[in-house]
């Protein structure tokens, strides 16, 4: 009876910390610098997210070692709900290609929801010569080892990207890791590198501008924002196709009351108009889920890349 007594009052306790929730401000952590692909999500989402939960979120980014450094932050903070990280494909990749990880994807946090999903898009800076992929591949080919792609760090989506495409079309591009997607993109516009795979969100802006040339999407389809760019397929290279996904997660001892919670208003903000119109700008398109879902969409995708840098060699380098 007793041990019956302890339990009920653990639970109701639960409840009323779920109720009251939240009483201060909430840290979502980014874990990579301002201006890439996880920050610009993390904005995007933060207030209408504090708007359900009739509270305020704040965006913290700490970025590093493709991720690491936000994530074993987020890894080691109290698991009392005011901690939160936002990630995408790192999230499932660095533990294979870290062997010394400081922090596991499944047993250090608890799955809160997806976000959104998206395409990126293959751009060249002005000055380099190419117009359409053909050309580009024409270009490598006849100067393997000589062109070089910029990614936001190693396991990165742009590096996923690129290395598919590099292994698809047979080319030698090197690969120059940042760490994130603004510094990858900054030196892409000024010509330091020859390419990169950047998000519709970030590389759209610049092409409109003429700072960049758009070569092709990665989706399965065109994408509204820049509807004369060819997908890959139509582009000559068949059977890419590839899409970035974000991810929200919390410490994993998290009371499950308060992940709930923050489940239901991050399902409610992405079913606003307001909240799909601001990710249709940006390239996005809302990926709502429970948490159960979440979790097992990240273990499938566990699975996948491991399968994926195993077979291709994908390696630090």
């Amino acid at each position: 009876m007793r041990l019956v007594l302890v339990l009920a009052g653990a639970l109701l306790a639960g409840t009323v910390a779920a109720q009251s929730y939240p009483t201060q401000p909430i840290k979502m952590i980014s874990p990579f610098p301002p201006g890439g692909s996880v920050d610009i999500m993390a904005r995007l989402i933060a207030d209408p997210l504090a708007a359900q939960l009739n509270g305020r979120i704040v965006i913290e980014n700490r970025s590093g070692a493709s991720g690491n450094i936000g994530m074993e932050a987020a890894a080691r903070s109290p698991a009392d709900g005011y901690t939160i990280v936002l990630n995408t494909i790192p999230l499932v990749t660095n533990q294979s290609l870290f062997p010394k990880l400081s922090w596991d994807p499944i047993k250090d946090f608890a799955p809160i929801g997806m976000v959104a999903t998206a395409p990126h898009a293959l751009v060249v800076p002005k000055r380099l010569e190419v117009n359409n992929v053909q050309d580009l591949l024409k270009l490598a080919r006849a100067n393997p080892g000589k062109l070089s792609y910029a990614s936001a760090g190693y396991g990165t989506t742009f590096h996923f990207a690129a290395e598919m495409f590099k292994d698809i079309t047979k080319t030698f591009i090197v690969h120059v890791p940042y760490r994130g997607g603004g510094p990858a993109l900054v030196d892409t516009l000024s010509g330091q590198v020859d390419m990169s795979f950047p998000t519709l969100s970030a590389a759209v802006p610049h092409v409109k501008a003429g700072n960049l040339k758009a070569l092709a999407v990665t989706g399965a389809t065109r994408s509204e924002l820049l509807p004369d760019v060819p997908t890959m397929k139509e582009a000559g290279v068949a059977d890419f196709v590839f899409v970035q996904w974000l991810a929200l997660l919390a410490p994993t001892a998290t009371p499950r009351e308060i992940v709930t919670k923050l489940n239901t208003s991050l399902n409610a903000a992405l079913a606003s108009k307001e909240t799909r119109h601001k990710f249709e700008e940006q390239g996005f398109e809302p990926f709502v889920t429970s948490p159960e879902e979440t979790g097992q969409f990240l273990a499938g995708e566990i699975k996948r890349y491991a399968t994926l840098i195993k077979s291709k060699g994908i390696k630090l380098e």
